[in-house]
């Protein structure tokens, strides 16, 4: 089992998660993060800590692709291990559907 970061992260991308990952898993993307399935060591810390409610574990049903996107980002993206300042506009995309096909980003962020 890992965590995955699902669509209500992007436009959100809060940051809170990334500051208490034991093992420094987090990478970022310009506008979302994604979790290293091979280097999350499944402690479950950062589920709580996404103010979002963008972390989930991969046993959840329908997650598969969401899995695969975060390997697929967390090879490309610089890691982060410090909490950042979410955007000004993160509430306004709390709980909006449709995030990745309207509004994902595959370029990457600012990592540390």
């Amino acid at each position: 089992m890992t965590y995955v970061v699902t669509d209500n992260c992007i436009r959100c991308k809060y940051t809170d998660c990334v500051e208490v990952c034991p093992v420094d898993c987090f990478y970022v993307g310009e506008n979302m993060l994604v979790i290293h399935p091979d280097e999350c060591i499944d402690c479950g810390v950062c589920e709580p800590e996404c103010p979002a409610e963008a972390i989930k574990p991969d046993t959840e049903p329908g997650l598969e692709s969401w899995l695969q996107l975060n390997a697929d980002f967390a090879a490309k993206w610089p890691n982060i291990t410090t909490k950042r300042d979410a955007p000004a506009d993160a509430k306004e995309f709390d709980g909006v559907e449709g995030k990745l096909e309207k509004y994902f980003s595959p370029e990457p962020g600012q990592g540390d």
